[in-house]
């Protein structure tokens, strides 16, 4: 990736935007062109064959006239948009949190395979720490039960997506090891102490962030409340969460995403443009929206500013050679 806005051309709209197809229809088209988004993110619903999705990269970047990021989850294990026969399949998290030997080689095909489609972002790794009581939404997407193993498996992960040129998303901020329920269908509650928290679920987090890499990295923050610093909101949609715990104890200063908007976890918190508005208020760079419905992604457009010229900057930081 690289800057390509003019100086006097306007920042990008704070919002990720996804797409219905495997091509660009012509309201999607004449959309992105008008809201021009920040970047996009894509589904298996969008990734059929190489030429293919080699072809929609390509348009997504047309549409909306200069080289944005275009994003996907491609963790490995369950979580991978890109699907065998036409791409190769990688293990998951938890093995490679067994087997740290092989990261490095493995996460290094992995993110030349994205760069190869025009994917220059990917929504990995996840930095959760494991617990007895971890949902299995999260499950083998983790590498390990101990923090620590968690960050160097991480960081080796985010150097390897960084040599080959794609944007390490680290995920889910500050921590999603604790919920016991899925939070694509329903809102988590962490009661654990904030001390409790920051000796364990933070510290893969906190390693991330305060590591050489921590200026190339973007993050995603979870949909869950944390009782004992929030208790109201959850933390995508809360300003003591982002503000004192990811960027203050953290210490996390990198671009910072919502995890999508439209997930049950924040169905009692108005519509998905009252959502992207109150995750920018409290701090969220960007906000992500997945499911490529025109009529909200035009409610976005309507309603969202542009990035921020801190996000912008934290984006422009994260180009920046290791």
């Amino acid at each position: 990736m690289s800057s390509c806005f003019l100086p006097d051309r306007p920042l990008p709209l704070a919002a990720v935007f996804s797409v219905e197809g495997e091509v660009l229809t012509l309201a999607e088209k004449s959309l992105f062109s008008a809201a021009q988004p920040f970047g996009f993110i894509l589904f298996g619903r969008n990734c059929k064959t190489p030429e293919q999705l080699q072809k929609l990269t390509a348009q997504l970047r047309s549409a909306v006239g200069w080289h944005c990021p275009i994003m996907i989850d491609q963790e490995g294990g369950r979580v991978a948009r890109l699907q065998a026969p036409h791409w190769p399949v990688f293990n998951t998290a938890r093995f490679y949190g067994e087997h740290q030997d092989v990261i490095a080689h493995d996460m290094r095909a992995l993110a030349h395979m994205l760069f190869e489609m025009g994917i220059d972002a990917n929504c990995a790794p996840v930095c959760d720490v494991l617990f007895p009581e971890t949902h299995k939404v999260i499950g083998d997407r983790a590498y390990s039960d101990q923090p620590d193993d968690v960050a160097v498996a991480a960081l080796k992960v985010a150097l390897a997506f960084l040599d080959e040129g794609v944007q390490p998303i680290i995920k889910h901020l500050p921590g999603h090891g604790r919920a016991v329920c899925d939070s694509h269908l329903d809102l988590p509650v962490v009661s654990t102490s904030r001390r409790e928290l920051a000796c364990t679920d933070f510290v893969p987090f906190r390693t991330m962030a305060q590591s050489d890499l921590g200026t190339k990295l973007w993050g995603m923050v979870a949909h869950i409340i944390y009782t004992d610093i929030d208790p109201a909101r959850p933390a995508t949609l809360s300003s003591i969460v982002i503000n004192n715990i990811i960027r203050g104890e953290i210490g996390f200063d990198g671009l910072l995403m919502t995890d999508d908007l439209d997930m049950k976890a924040l169905e009692n918190y108005g519509s998905i443009a009252d959502r992207a508005e109150e995750s920018l208020q409290a701090g969220c760079d960007l906000a992500l929206y997945c499911w490529a419905k025109i009529d909200v992604m035009e409610q976005l457009a309507a309603r969202l500013p542009p990035l921020s010229r801190k996000g912008w900057e934290r984006w422009e930081k994260s180009l920046c050679k290791v």
